[in-house]
């Protein structure tokens, strides 16, 4: 659980956590084409990323990709996080597919966020949706960024920070 308060009112708030692995010239895209290695230590820290995570915003695309993948996946802990927690989309058309606790975005992403932190629970986590994350990173919605820095150059594919 997050232990953030709002400073106006003093309630708990609730941290989004946006984590992505990057290269060393900053490309979020594709990690699996420049992350030449994954070791216990990339095992440790992403279960305690989503140990604290209890609710997930994916974007359209990254929502597509994964509800193909993850339902049936075995990789754990995160197919069953991902599978079990709220997942709410941002898009404009109606979901597709029948991954269990995924929900549309009504609205503007950027108030449903502000009303979503608002709420009791814990940490929000944005995984793959680099598009989500730079949004909410420009209206300041993002309270932490997890990254983990590949030593390779990828040379081409979105960045999440762009200079």
């Amino acid at each position: 659980m997050s232990n953030q308060t709002d400073s106006a009112t003093g309630a708990p708030t609730r941290k989004v956590v946006a984590a992505y692995f990057l290269s060393l010239d900053g490309v979020a895209e594709a990690p699996d084409k420049f992350l030449t290695g994954w070791d216990d230590e990339t095992d440790a820290s992403g279960a305690d990323l989503i140990a604290t995570q209890d609710t997930v915003i994916l974007g359209r695309r990254t929502y597509d990709d994964w509800t193909n993948f993850w339902p049936t996946s075995d990789i754990q802990p995160f197919a069953d996080f991902i599978n079990a927690a709220p997942k709410y989309v941002a898009t404009s058309t109606p979901l597709t597919g029948s991954w269990a606790n995924s929900y549309p975005i009504e609205g503007d992403l950027t108030t449903f966020v502000r009303t979503l932190k608002s709420q009791p629970g814990g940490d929000i986590g944005i995984h793959g949706s680099i598009s989500i994350t730079q949004s909410l990173l420009a209206a300041n919605l993002v309270d932490e960024l997890r990254l983990v820095i590949a030593p390779t150059i990828a040379g081409t594919g979105q960045r999440l920070l762009e200079t």
